[in-house]
């Protein structure tokens, strides 16, 4: 795996004008952040040595690099699933690609299904635990030049970057929620039983990704951040049917909200 990494870095690092500060993963519905960047290049991804191919609608496929708010950024815009058919390896390899080129911190947005009953559909929920279902991409060998071998998961979501954020939403009056993300393999969406085991265990939000990266980041040793949009509710009394579709318009009606909380916190780190 160290092979892949290396040779997906130096094809990036030969091509590139910045040493980006942020990586940030865009998620469902999100991807237009990408319009914030100002670009100085970008790839497809099956142009990119051992990426994966983004096979969901809505997440288009791209490594973009640039700036925002003057920072030095790479940007996913789109990412891959488990339930794609990827090993956990290929999912998180992106992650690994970044940290070889230099990122010193990881922000990554998704779109989930709120099982809090407090939460309505639009809400955004600042991510300060989580609660991994998926298998765990460090099990096998452990590449010790890329971290050790039981990473520590206390605070797994760094804690001043969840206080920056909550000041900047305060400032513009923007409400915020704050909870624990439930990680699921999918494809299916969750059953009402599903529903009501995800928010006994003591889930708020319940989604199929996010978990994995922010894994692999802090193996790594790398700050994260992430934040999800609720989509779609898993609450008694208010379980609808849902498509992929009405996911994707939720998330895109919140996307001025999202995008002016994540510009706001690079530029605090500029």
């Amino acid at each position: 795996m160290l092979k892949k990494i290396k040779e997906s870095s130096e094809f990036l690092k030969k091509k590139i004008s910045i040493k980006p500060k942020f990586g940030i993963i865009l998620g469902t519905g999100l991807g237009k952040l990408a319009n914030e960047i100002s670009i100085s290049e970008e790839f497809k991804y099956e142009n990119i040595p051992h990426f994966p191919k983004s096979t969901v609608e809505g997440h288009s496929g791209k490594l973009i690099f640039g700036k925002i708010c003057g920072v030095d950024i790479v940007a996913m815009q789109g990412r891959f699933h488990y339930y794609e058919g990827y090993s956990l390896d290929k999912i998180t390899l992106p992650i690994r690609v970044m940290n070889m080129l230099g990122i010193e911190k990881l922000i990554v947005s998704n779109a989930s299904g709120g099982v809090n009953p407090k939460f309505e559909i639009g809400d955004i929920m600042i991510i300060n635990d989580h609660i991994n279902l998926i298998p765990n991409p460090l099990v096998g060998e452990n590449i010790d030049d890329l971290g050790p071998r039981f990473p520590d998961m206390s605070a797994p979501y760094c804690e001043k970057m969840i206080n920056s954020v909550e000041q900047i939403a305060k400032q513009n009056k923007i409400k915020l929620q704050k909870g624990v993300y439930v990680g699921v393999t999918g494809p299916t969406l969750e059953t009402p039983a599903e529903y009501f085991y995800f928010r006994k265990i003591g889930g708020d939000t319940v989604g199929m990704s996010t978990v994995p990266e922010v894994i692999v980041a802090r193996h790594m040793d790398i700050p994260c951040f992430a934040i999800s949009v609720i989509t779609d509710l898993g609450v008694k009394g208010k379980i609808k049917k849902v498509t992929h579709e009405d996911v994707q318009r939720v998330a895109e009606l919140t996307e001025p909200k999202l995008t002016l909380l994540i510009k706001n916190l690079i530029f605090k780190y500029k």
